[in-house]
């Protein structure tokens, strides 16, 4: 039976795997392209995301990311993690992301649950927080968006689901989709 840290470990990379794989195949532009009045973006959420897991197991534990992340900084641009600039290719944040990983990754098999850390940008009384804790914050952290990069994706070229190989949801053609959609909007309009 895998222990708690690597149960954790487990759950985080099933996320970060769904995450990346929302990227697969497409165009920078389709990648880039904001999909909701606020600018969600696929490749923006990705970014995101690994920045977040830069700060939290980098920084936190003192143990510093190996990449710079300017987009961080007191003065730049609000959102900045939320959107990737011309040199910031799908290629580019993938490696950026990936790198994050390896760095997290060895932070979290350096240190046991019960060590502690700081995070600088919460409130005093939130800290000191454990690695335990930051892995539970990380793992809902990049389920979020996760969730959120496959409704974008699906609505950028219709592709579905946690995995390539696996959609989680009823094997349905797109006329079978389209008559529960149309199902749902019956039931809507009764309210």
């Amino acid at each position: 039976m895998p222990d708690e840290k690597s149960t954790l470990k487990r759950y985080l990379q099933a996320q970060r795997d769904a995450l990346l794989w929302k990227l697969d195949g497409l165009s920078e532009r389709d990648a880039r392209w904001p999909m909701t009045p606020t600018g969600t973006n696929l490749l923006g959420l990705v970014k995101h995301v690994a920045s977040m897991e830069a700060g939290y197991f980098g920084e936190v534990f003192g143990r510093p990311a190996p990449d710079p992340m300017p987009w961080l900084d007191d003065d730049a641009e609000p959102n900045a993690d939320f959107w990737a600039t011309p040199d910031q290719t799908i290629e580019w944040v993938t490696d950026f992301y990936r790198r994050t990983i390896a760095h997290s990754d060895a932070t979290i098999d350096a240190l046991a649950l019960d060590d502690t850390g700081t995070v600088p940008w919460w409130p005093e009384d939130r800290n000191p927080v454990t690695l335990h804790w930051i892995l539970v914050h990380m793992i809902a952290e990049t389920a979020r968006h996760a969730g959120h990069a496959d409704i974008v994706r699906e609505t950028i070229d219709g592709e579905i689901g946690l995995r390539k190989d696996v959609s989680n949801l009823p094997d349905q053609d797109a006329q079978g989709w389209a008559d529960y959609v149309e199902k749902l909007k019956r039931t809507a309009e009764e309210f």
